[in-house]
């Protein structure tokens, strides 16, 4: 099973997750790059409102072509409870017909589980099937309590029946 983890960061903690799955994992990973401007205070609000909204956003890939891949992982910080703009423009780019998908959100303190659901609801509109989901809070974490947290998570849910290259 051909394995692709598709994430958008904006913190450092949700690509030390999308990271760490991919090396425990053995499997493909790309990032989602958000064009417009989401850095400053006024800017991450403004996404933060885009989110709330479900708003489209320009990003790179502007697409990508998921038919050689069995399983999708897409990963996104809580922003406003909701996934950020980048994941959402690009979940509803990919035909996800026939896919198992894998969801995981971080969040500094709450959101996550809103922002699966939000998720959840796109990739079964688009055909794929959500096989399972996780959040991690990241509040106040060192790099290596993330790692290992990730780590952990993989464990417990038994990530590595679903992965392979």
């Amino acid at each position: 099973m051909k394995t692709l983890i598709i994430y958008y960061y904006n913190k450092k903690n949700i690509k030390i997750v999308a990271e760490t799955l991919a090396k425990e994992l053995e499997c493909y990973i790309c990032e989602v790059k958000d064009l417009k401007n989401r850095k400053g205070f006024k800017n991450r609000l403004t996404a933060n409102i885009d989110s709330f909204r479900e708003a489209k956003t320009e990003i790179y890939p502007p697409k990508l072509d998921l038919e050689e891949y069995d399983l999708i992982y897409f990963g996104t910080p809580a922003q406003a409870n909701n996934p950020a703009p980048a994941i959402i423009t690009m979940i509803d780019r990919c035909d996800l017909r026939g896919k198992d998908v894998i969801l995981f959100a971080t969040m500094a303190s709450s959101g996550g589980e809103s922002a699966i659901e939000t998720m959840k609801k796109k990739i079964t509109s688009r055909g794929g099937r959500v096989i399972e989901t996780f959040t991690l809070k990241t509040k106040g974490m060192e790099e290596e309590d993330v790692i290992r947290s990730t780590e952990s998570l993989i464990n417990q849910l038994d990530l590595q029946m679903y992965s392979s290259y």
